[in-house]
């Protein structure tokens, strides 16, 4: 699979995304042993210093540490993420299925799906966020809720039209049972697609849980993220810029790794890009 991707992609950015992509991954599982102090210890008598031996990347309003901080902030990132790629994909899959296949299903559900992205994702997730408690659970609940429709219009188009394939219709013919035909032969030709729409869906959701944590809707101030890092520190931006820079630097990073390891899917996966670039 990988030389599929760097065969179609130049190998250099593929190859810088996915090592930045590791780093980050290995910062995020490594943040207990990596951290040298207790990301959430407050020390009024440290706040705001500089780089130093104790304190690599200085420290923030409230004296704690900043680097440490910025590690375990890698972890939620990376849980949101991935949580709501995977849950997304997970429920819109078999939704998109049952759109797809059965006429009046795909009626009701098609419009319930459009007035869900009639609304602008970042207002539904602060509000879904403003009815419940701010926590990890509710944010990624939150975040997936607006992906879901992208994921069951992706899969229903596929299922439309691999229902027209002859192998499908002999199925049919066949007397092959209804669950059995859509997990056997309409449900492959939605992995690809499916593959390519998680890894944004992943990036979608480190972008907008920084967003809802910065906007003071996202998770709360006592689990370090991101988001969070940035928020407290806009406020001592002038006097110390640091604050918001290696959060936002790592952030950047994160998301256009994802983006590039997913415009590479998409060219190894997608027939019209690989003859393209034959």
């Amino acid at each position: 699979m990988l030389s599929r991707l760097f065969a179609t992609r130049p190998k250099a950015v593929t190859l810088i995304a996915a090592v930045v992509l590791a780093l980050i991954v290995a910062i995020a599982l490594l943040a207990p042993w990596l951290a040298n102090h207790d990301p959430l210890a407050l020390s009024p008598a440290n706040r705001l210093q500089g780089m130093s031996e104790s304190f690599w990347l200085g420290t923030d309003a409230y004296g704690r540490d900043l680097y440490s901080r910025i590690l375990y902030g890698a972890q939620v990132s990376l849980i949101v993420g991935v949580g709501v790629a995977i849950l997304s994909v997970a429920i819109g899959l078999p939704l998109g299925l049952l759109a797809g296949y059965f006429r009046a299903i795909d009626a009701i559900l098609m419009r319930i799906m459009d007035g869900l992205m009639a609304i602008p994702g970042i207002l539904l997730a602060i509000a879904i966020v403003s009815l419940t408690s701010a926590n990890l659970w509710t944010v990624m609940l939150a975040i997936m809720v607006p992906e879901i429709p992208q994921v069951v219009r992706l899969v229903r188009s596929r299922v439309l039209s691999a229902r027209e394939e002859p192998f499908v219709e002999a199925a049919v013919l066949m007397g092959t049972p209804t669950l059995k035909l859509m997990i056997r032969h309409l449900m492959p030709s939605t992995i690809a697609p499916l593959i390519v729409q998680g890894t944004y869906i992943c990036a979608s959701a480190i972008l907008t849980e920084a967003i809802l944590s910065f906007l003071g809707a996202g998770i709360g101030t006592e689990i370090p993220s991101w988001g969070n890092i940035m928020s407290e520190g806009r406020i001592y931006f002038q006097i110390k810029p640091s604050l918001i820079f290696w959060a936002g630097l790592l952030l950047s990073a994160c998301i256009l790794s994802i983006n590039l390891l997913g415009d590479s899917a998409r060219d190894a996966l997608d027939p019209k890009m690989k003859r393209r670039n034959a």
